[in-house]
C-alpha cells in the first residue's frame, strides 16, 4: 500500500480506519499514528475533505488545492466481501459478508488539463471550419443557378456529392461546438414556452429527403392537440432530428419508423422506434457516452459518436430524461421527455 502511486485508505466492517498510506495521510492532513483505529464518522466530522471523500459517489472528480494549484482526483471505493463458511461440512452454498471498504484517490490533474486543452482545441477548430464550409455551400448554390451556365448530368452528380459531404462536415463541426459547450458547462439554452408541433414538423421536414431515398414510411401517433413545452425549441428539434436520422440509418429500405408522442403527468414524451437489427444489451449502457459507436457490419455509415451524448446533455439540461429500449432482431426505441408548460 505504501508503494502505490495513489492515495489509499481502508475501513473495517465497523467503519474504523485500519490502514492509510503516507500519500493519503498527507493529502488529508492526518497523522497515521493518531487516526488508525478511529471511527471514520468521528474523523470526518472534524475533517471536511475526508467527509466529502467518504460520501462521494464513484466517477465524480474531486478538486483539491495543493500548493495554490487546483488538483483533480478521481474517487473510487470498493466494498471488500469475504465468504462465510458454514459450520456444516456438507453445505454447498456460501454467503458473503462485508469485511470493510477501500477508498482510492487517483490524481488525474494532467489528464484533466489535457482534456481541457482538447475541448478548447475542438471549439476553436470547429468555429474556424464553419466559415469555409459555409463558403463552399454558397459556391455550390451559385453553381446550381442556371444563370451562371448549364451543367451536364455528370457535373450535377458531382455537385450533389460535394453538397452531401459539405452538409456532413457542417453537422460534425456543429456537434463539436455543442460538445465544447457541454464540456465547459456553458450550454447555451433558450428555455421558454415552446411549440411541440413546430418541433415535430421541423424534425420530420429535416429528414424527409432521407426517408424518400430509402422509401421509409414515417408513422406519427400523437394527441390531436399538443401542449406547450418548457424547452429550447431549436435544440429539442435538433435532438429529434438526430434520433430520426439514426433510425433511418439503421432501417432497411421500404421499412417503417414510428414517432409516438404521449402525455404523462406533467411531462411530454417523444419516442422514435425503428425496426432494424436492434442493439445488443452489452452496448446499451454505453450509447450515451461520448465518441462511443456500436460496432457495425460495415453496411451503415458511422457518425462522430457525439450525437447521442450531446442529445442527453441537452435534454437533461432542460429537466428531461432520455433513454433507450432495444432488442436484437426486433428494433430500437429512443425516447425523451420534457416538462409541459403550465398555464
Amino acid at each position: 500500500i505504501q508503494q502505490m502511486q495513489d492515495a489509499v485508505f481502508g475501513l473495517d466492517d465497523k467503519g474504523n480506519l485500519i490502514f492509510i498510506n503516507d500519500l493519503a495521510a498527507e493529502l488529508l492532513h492526518l497523522k497515521p499514528e493518531a487516526v488508525l483505529g478511529k471511527n471514520i464518522e468521528d474523523l470526518s466530522s472534524k475533517n471536511g475533505l475526508l467527509q466529502t471523500i467518504v460520501k462521494k459517489e464513484n466517477a465524480d472528480l474531486l478538486e483539491i488545492v495543493l500548493q495554490q494549484k487546483p488538483n483533480y482526483f478521481s474517487v473510487t471505493f470498493n466494498d471488500i466481501e469475504i465468504p462465510e463458511i458454514p459450520d456444516d461440512e456438507n453445505a454447498i452454498s456460501f454467503t458473503k459478508k462485508t469485511a470493510g471498504k477501500v477508498f482510492i484517490l487517483k490524481n488525474v490533474t494532467d489528464f484533466k488539463e489535457l482534456d481541457q486543452a482538447k475541448t478548447n482545441f475542438m471549439a476553436t477548430i470547429s468555429h474556424e471550419l464553419k466559415t469555409p464550409i459555409s463558403s463552399i455551400k454558397m459556391s455550390l448554390k451559385l453553381l446550381e443557378d442556371n444563370r451562371i451556365g448549364d451543367l451536364n448530368t455528370e457535373q450535377k452528380h458531382m455537385i450533389a456529392h460535394i453538397q452531401d459531404d459539405a452538409n456532413r462536415l457542417l453537422k460534425i463541426t456543429g456537434e463539436l461546438l455543442d460538445l465544447a459547450q457541454v464540456e465547459t458547462g456553458n450550454i447555451k439554452l433558450n428555455v421558454q414556452q415552446s411549440n411541440a408541433t413546430e418541433i415535430l414538423d421541423y424534425a420530420t421536414n429535416a429528414v424527409s429527403v432521407q426517408l424518400q431515398e430509402k422509401q421509409i414510411e414515417l408513422r406519427i401517433n400523437k394527441p390531436t392537440v399538443l401542449p406547450p413545452l418548457v424547452a429550447d425549441q431549436e435544440k429539442t428539434a435538433w435532438v429529434l432530428v438526430n434520433l430520426l436520422s439514426n433510425a433511418i440509418r439503421y432501417s432497411a429500405n421500404q421499412s417503417k419508423i414510428d414517432i409516438n408522442i404521449t402525455i404523462n403527468n406533467s411531462m411530454l414524451y417523444f419516442s422514435v422506434t425503428d425496426y432494424g437489427k436492434g442493439i445488443e444489451d452489452q452496448y446499451q449502457n454505453d450509447l450515451f457516452k461520448r465518441y462511443f459507436q456500436v460496432p457495425t457490419d460495415g453496411l451503415h455509415k458511422s457518425g462522430s459518436g457525439l450525437g447521442l451524448s450531446i442529445s442527453k446533455d441537452f435534454i437533461e439540461a432542460q429537466g428531461g430524461k432520455i433513454e433507450v429500449q432495444s432488442e436484437l432482431g426486433v428494433g430500437s426505441t429512443f425516447s425523451f421527455s420534457l416538462p409541459i408548460a403550465h398555464s
